[in-house]
């Protein structure tokens, strides 16, 4: 068994899932910007670009899913951490109301649907996002999930300290 809990959807130690959160996240905390752009000036590049950016943080959360859900399903670990349960409900939300928010802006056009729930929409998946980012890091920070931080360690498995050099060099 593994020092700390560890990703299995990982390409040899490197987890996957850390590797692809930063697109859907930067999508979606995009999108209300792109929003308030669009309140603020009128211009409907700022309406198409908020649609465009949901849909694509939409794909991306939808791909770091399948990373997430392996190395939750896949370790009873992670599955009795608290924070993963967090985590992973609260980011699911997250998608639902995006997908909700593209919905109410693909039938209608872009910028119909801006004002006033596209906004709110897109700020509420934002401050979902701050808290499951919030849990994602207390995973990986607090409980060491797919952390290699053993002194020597350059796999996940156990290492076996070696304390003989260290000794010769303090005596010399």
């Amino acid at each position: 068994m593994s020092i700390n809990l560890k990703s299995t959807a990982a390409i040899g130690d490197h987890p996957l899932h850390p590797m692809i959160i930063p697109f859907p996240v930067a999508f979606l905390v995009g999108a209300p910007i792109a929003d308030l752009a669009f309140i603020g000036t009128g211009d409907g590049f700022w309406a198409s670009a908020a649609i465009w950016l949901i849909g694509s943080g939409i794909v991306m959360a939808l791909v770091a899913a399948v990373a997430g859900f392996t190395d939750f399903f896949s370790d009873a670990r992670i599955r009795s951490l608290n924070d993963a349960w967090y985590h992973m409900v609260g980011n699911l939300a997250a998608v639902v109301l995006a997908a909700i928010n593209f919905y109410l802006r693909y039938p209608q056009g872009a910028e119909a649907a801006v004002k006033p729930w596209g906004v709110v929409l897109s700020l509420i998946v934002v401050g979902i996002l701050l808290f499951t980012g919030w849990k994602g890091w207390e995973m990986v920070y607090r409980h060491h999930v797919a952390v290699l931080d053993a002194p020597g360690q350059t796999s996940s498995k156990p290492v076996t300290p070696h304390h003989g050099g260290e000794s010769r060099r303090r005596a010399a």
